[in-house]
């Protein structure tokens, strides 16, 4: 008798009790079911980066209310939906981020705002600026914006030269400002605990570093980057690079890797153990880099810079391009960058008045995500990983639109560093073995160190 094989299946398993549920389908996993897997995972990983194109829309709104550019910003460490900012007519904002309104203004000084900065609990607000003053603020005084009051600082701190920046210890009531020294500050006291001078004409920026907290770093005018150690009240390091370096930032999960924004257009993210070559050369950007500022996870940083774009680099691969460009056709220089503390956005502060949020992933959806979606995202993720290498695949991954005047000025900078290249390689032929020598791009800006 001949077996016949017959296809079993409980119709009550099977039976929606809502049109909106999912049909149930078994799936046999079997490969050699699926002679045509790998093609299919292609089409799908094709389309999937191809949708991320289609889908790629970063900016979100701009926050409108500054007279002039916005210089220096600031996020609280006790919530996500709170920045602070100053612009260059010495007006200082708090923004609300969730319904995109100023809950709290006033005029905190009569010059630029060069630095703003919260204290460890966020209760208070410290700034700086060139009228040489310090003043600490009270930011639970919203009411007062609503009686059009005018808001009195709680505290105020005078110095005898201009203030470029000001950044809060981490864990104690202390903070640094910068200017023609750096000076150590306890928030009880009316003068300077300590001063540190190391031969610099002037100081552009301090930061504290997040886990090594007695540390701190600075850039300074003569192309310095010196590194002080508040315990010993000495300088531990100086770095001398070939251009001036604007803005520096500390990783906040390594506590040894920091980032500085450099004149010549790239940023470099040093290891301050060993600091006679980069860690990280960050390009693509064709003018100077102004400001910088990591992630909450330390994987990427994002650089604002002269030629009014935002790049967003990682810092885990071993790449010097950026993963994003931003920018748009009203956006001016930018002067101040900041990365939210859940990761998921990227604020900018330019000179044509404007605060503007961008998503840090162009294409990823806002809100919830009910599962499956979520595991649809998850899968077309490993899609696009697995399939990263392949021609089709990266080419479109990569690709990004650029300003004509930027796309310009990178052609321009290729043919330059092409024809370089050409001359080397000229040289080399027509030279004794061993005259000629290719300089490391990680080494080249790094002039000397000093300990």
């Amino acid at each position: 008798m001949p077996k016949v094989k017959v296809i079993s299946r409980n119709e009550s398993e099977f039976t929606r009790d809502r049109k909106s549920d999912l049909v149930k389908v078994y799936r046999n996993i079997d490969p050699k079911l699926h002679p045509f897997e790998k093609p299919r995972e292609y089409v799908r990983a094709l389309n999937a980066v191809k949708l991320d194109k289609v889908f790629a829309k970063p900016f979100l709104y701009a926050l409108a209310g500054h007279r002039d550019g916005i210089w220096s910003m600031c996020t609280l460490p006790t919530t996500l939906v709170t920045i602070a900012s100053g612009s260059c007519d010495g007006e200082m904002r708090i923004w609300n981020l969730s319904n995109r309104k100023c809950i709290w203004k006033a005029q905190a000084h009569s010059r630029f705002v060069r630095g703003i900065c919260s204290d460890n609990e966020g209760k208070n607000m410290l700034t700086c600026s060139d009228d040489k003053t310090i003043k600490i603020w009270a930011i639970d005084q919203s009411e007062a914006l609503d009686n059009q009051e005018e808001i009195q600082p709680i505290n105020t701190f005078l110095g005898k030269n201009n203030f470029t920046g000001i950044d809060h210890h981490r864990n104690q009531n202390m903070f640094a400002t910068s200017g023609v020294q750096v000076d150590i500050w306890d928030v009880s006291r009316a003068e300077a605990t300590h001063s540190f001078k190391w031969g610099a004409e002037s100081i552009y920026t301090v930061k504290f570093n997040l886990i090594e907290t007695n540390v701190l770093g600075a850039t300074s005018s003569d192309r310095n980057v010196i590194l002080y150690d508040v315990r010993q009240k000495s300088p531990m390091r100086k770095l001398t690079l070939t251009n001036n370096s604007n803005a520096l930032c500390w990783n906040p999960q390594e506590a040894y890797h920091f980032t500085i924004a450099n004149d010549d257009g790239n940023a470099y993210t040093f290891d301050m153990r060993r600091m006679k070559r980069a860690q990280l050369v960050h390009e693509d950007h064709v003018s100077a880099v102004i400001a910088v500022d990591y992630s909450p996870t330390g994987q990427e940083i994002v650089t604002g810079s002269y030629d009014r774009t935002l790049r967003i680099y990682s810092t885990v691969k071993d790449t010097s391009h950026s993963r994003e460009i931003y920018f748009t056709k009203r956006m001016h220089r930018i002067f101040s960058v900041k990365y939210s503390a859940d990761c998921k956005y990227v604020l900018s502060g330019s000179d044509d008045t404007n605060i503007r949020l961008w998503k840090a992933h162009a294409s990823k959806r806002i809100g919830a995500l009910l599962p499956r979606e979520k595991r649809q995202e998850d899968y077309c993720d490993k899609l696009k990983q697995k399939y990263q290498y392949a021609p089709e695949v990266r080419r479109i991954a990569r690709h990004r639109h650029l300003p004509s005047f930027v796309n310009a000025i990178r052609m321009d900078k290729h043919n330059h560093a092409q024809a370089e290249r050409r001359k080397t390689r000229n040289k080399k032929a027509h030279s004794a073995p061993g005259t000629v020598r290719t300089q490391d791009p990680k080494k080249a800006k790094v002039v000397g160190e000093v300990q």
